[in-house]
């Protein structure tokens, strides 16, 4: 007897544009200071800032607002050189996004402060440890990363948590009720990075069974993810 096996569907892992307009930001206690400090440029209390926050807490997502505003340029920290410093900061404003510890030239960013206290220039950078426990090797620099202040995004409450769901569904082109997204919000991690894994994995699934999105198939995902 010959025992066929139907094939396992795949889905198609394409890419989902997430809208990082000022329109499309959701406001709420948890990011309520770091929102304010963007509204205020250039009324800041110091020419360079840091916002930090967990793994999808918005910061790039207001570091992008507040570039639209400046007309700052953007880039990852860890691709800064001290030659391409000057070209970076051409503009007079520049986004230094996730500014790990790990992962950047001490050389680049000391040269990067220094330059933009020359040139009065304006700096946003993101990550997501305090810039005081960066264990540097340039003394001037820690002293640097340690007067920097900081803006700090805090985990979502209830509300931002329902409508951070809602805004990822909407991201995929997903249509959900809200029995769906109460399900969901009770039941995963309340962080900005386990709403956007969630709906994600509810996306592909559904793609993957050729099923609509429901309670169900909610269920049946965050079994597969808990085992």
């Amino acid at each position: 007897m010959v025992v066929r096996v139907r094939p396992r569907q795949l889905a198609l892992a394409l890419p989902h544009a997430e809208s990082l307009t000022r329109d499309n930001f959701l406001e709420g206690s948890a990011n309520a200071q770091a929102l304010a400090l963007i509204n205020a440029w250039p009324d800041w209390p110091n020419r360079v800032m840091m916002l930090v926050g967990p793994e999808g807490s918005g910061k790039s997502h207001l570091a992008s607002i507040w570039a639209d505003e400046a007309g700052a340029r953007s880039v990852a920290a860890h691709t800064l050189t001290p030659d391409n410093v000057p070209g970076e900061l051409a503009t007079g404003a520049l986004v230094v996004d996730d500014l790990d510890p790990a992962s950047f030239d001490d050389r680049a960013l000391f040269h990067l402060l220094n330059l933009a206290r020359e040139d009065e220039a304006y700096i946003l950078m993101t990550g997501r440890a305090q810039p005081s426990s960066f264990a540097v090797t340039l003394h001037d620099l820690r002293s640097r990363l340690r007067a920097v202040p900081v803006v700090t995004l805090t985990p979502p409450d209830d509300q931002l948590f329902r409508a951070l769901i809602v805004k990822f569904c909407a991201d995929r082109q997903m249509s959900v009720d809200e029995s769906i997204v109460s399900y969901l919000a009770t039941r995963i991690e309340r962080s900005f990075a386990a709403a956007r894994r969630a709906v994600e994995q509810l996306d592909e699934e559904a793609l993957r069974q050729r099923r609509p999105v429901t309670r169900a198939l909610a269920a049946e995902v965050l079994k597969d993810t808990a085992a």
